[in-house]
C-alpha cells in the first residue's frame, strides 16, 4: 500500500516533512564511477558502528531536544551498502531511534542493498525489523554494461533479488538504473527498460551518467579514464534518445515520471527523496552524512567521511562534523526553486520568491521566455520544465537566480 505523507502547497508533491538518512558506507568494492563516502571492507565493524550511530544521535539530540518530538516521516538508510549491516544490528538502530524519537505510525522505511547480497533470511530480517522500501543498486542487466561500472552481479542474481523481496513481503520495491555509459547502445538502454518493468517494481530511478550530474564526480577514476581519452560516453543524441525510451518504456507500464530521474506508480514515488526536492528538513548519521535542520537556525552539515576519524569521534563524546554553514535565504531560496523544478509537477515560483524575500518583478520576463521557447509550462502558478527544459535544468536555474 502507498504511504501518507503531507502534501507540499508549493509543489503539490507528496512528501515527508522531516526525515532521519542513516549512512552505511562499508562495500566489498568501490564502484569506478563512485563518489560516496564509501570503505572497501572484508571485515565490517557492524555493531560497533551501530553503537556509534546511536551515539550520534544521542549527541544531535542533547544538542536540538525539540527533535525528540517533531515527528519523523521517513528513515532512509543509505551507502556503501547498508544490505551488508546484519538484521539484527539493523534492528538495533531503528529500535534506538524509535527509542529516542517520535516516529510515525506510516513511516516510510527504506533501505539500499546490491543484487548479489540477496538472500531470503536477511531480507526477512530487514522486513521484520520495520523495512517496509527495498531500493536495489541495479545499474543495468547487460553484462558489457555492468562490468564497464564495476558492478558484481548479474541478471539472474537481479531477478531472484526481487523474488526474495517479494516472499519478505515488502510493500515496495525500487530499482536505481544507470544509462550513457561508455560502450553502451540505446537498444540496450530499452532492454534493461522493458526487463525492468517486467519485474512490476513500484519505483524506478534512473540517471544519465555525465561528469555534469550527480552520478558521475569529478574525481572518480572513472572521470579521470575519460579525460584521459581512455574512454568515450555515447553521444549526446544517443542519451536524449536513451532518455526518451527510458521514459516511453516506464510510462506504457503504468510508472509515471515525477521527477527529473524518478517514475514510481500512481502513490509510490520516494517520499524520503521528496523532503529533499521540496525544503524538508533532515537529520543525518553516520559517515560522511549530510543533514539540513531548519531550528534554532537553518543550517546544513556533513560529517566526516573517514570511517575510522568519524568512529573515533563519536567514542570520544564529540559530534562528528567536517564542517557546517548557515543557510541565508539566499542559500535556501536557491535550493527551494532547483529543486522544485527537478519535479515534473513544477514549483510555485511567485511563492518560493515571497518566503525568501526575493524580487518576483525581476524574474517575471526570464519566466516568460522560458515559457516562450518550450523549456517551461506555467500553470496556476506552477513553472514546471517541458523535457527539452528537464535536459538543461542546472542552466535554466541559473537564468532564475
Amino acid at each position: 500500500m502507498p504511504f501518507d505523507a503531507p502534501v507540499d502547497p508549493l509543489t503539490g508533491m507528496a512528501a515527508a516533512r522531516f526525515g532521519l538518512y542513516l549512512h552505511f558506507p562499508y562495500c566489498l568494492a568501490k564502484c569506478p564511477y563512485c563518489d560516496f563516502a564509501v570503505a572497501v571492507a572484508k571485515q565490517v565493524p557492524e555493531e560497533r558502528y551501530a553503537s556509534a550511530v546511536l551515539s550520534e544521535l544521542d549527541a544531535r539530540l542533547a544538542v536540538s531536544p525539540a527533535l525528540r518530538s517533531k515527528p519523523l516521516e521517513s528513515i532512509f538508510l543509505g551507502g556503501g551498502t547498508p544490505s551488508l549491516w546484519h538484521p539484527r544490528y539493523v534492528a538495533r538502530v531503528l529500535e534506538g531511534i524509535a527509542a529516542r524519537m517520535t516516529v510515525s505510525s506510516g513511516v516510510e522505511l527504506s533501505l539500499e542493498g546490491n543484487p548479489e547480497r540477496a538472500d531470503a533470511e536477511r531480507f526477512a530480517g530487514y522486513r521484520a525489523a520495520g523495512v517496509n522500501r527495498l531500493s536495489l543498486g541495479v545499474q543495468s542487466f547487460q553484462p558489457e554494461t555492468l562490468k564497464a561500472l564495476g558492478r558484481a552481479h548479474d541478471a539472474a542474481q537481479v531477478e531472484l533479488a526481487v523474488e526474495l523481496a517479494r516472499r519478505a513481503g515488502f510493500p515496495v520495491v525500487s530499482m536505481d538504473f544507470i544509462y550513457g555509459v561508455h560502450g553502451q547502445s540505446v537498444a540496450q538502454v530499452e532492454e534493461d527498460a522493458r526487463r525492468a518493468v517486467a519485474l512490476a517494481p513500484e519505483h524506478l530511478s534512473t540517471y544519465a551518467l555525465t561528469v555534469e550530474r550527480e552520478v558521475l564526480a569529478e574525481d572518480t577514476p572513472l572521470s579521470k579514464r575519460l579525460k584521459r581519452g581512455e574512454l568515450e560516453l555515447p553521444s549526446d543524441d544517443d542519451v536524449v534518445e536513451m532518455a526518451r525510451v527510458v521514459r516511453e518504456v516506464y510510462g506504457a507500464a503504468g510508472l509515471r515520471r515525477y521527477e527529473v530521474s524518478n517514475h514510481a506508480r500512481e502513490g509510490f514515488s520516494s517520499r524520503h527523496n521528496a523532503l529533499y526536492w521540496t525544503g524538508g528538513e533532515y537529520l543525518a548519521l553516520g559517515v560522511g552524512a549530510t543533514g539540513m535542520l531548519l531550528t534554532p537556525e537553518p543550517s546544513r552539515y556533513v560529517n566526516l567521511r573517514s570511517p575510522e576519524k568519524y568512529l573515533g569521534e563519536v567514542e570520544a563524546g564529540r559530534l562528528p562534523e567536517e564542517g557546517r554553514e548557515a543557510l541565508g535565504t539566499q542559500e535556501l531560496f536557491a535550493e527551494r526553486l532547483a529543486m522544485g523544478l527537478r519535479l515534473v509537477s513544477g514549483v510555485d515560483w511567485e511563492a518560493v520568491c515571497e518566503r525568501y524575500g526575493q524580487s518576483v518583478e525581476a524574474r517575471r520576463a526570464e519566466v516568460a521566455r522560458l515559457v516562450e521557447h518550450g523549456f517551461a509550462t506555467l500553470k496556476g502558478g506552477r513553472l514546471a520544465l517541458t523535457e527539452k527544459g528537464a535536459d538543461v535544468h542546472s542552466a535554466v536555474c541559473a537564468r532564475l537566480l
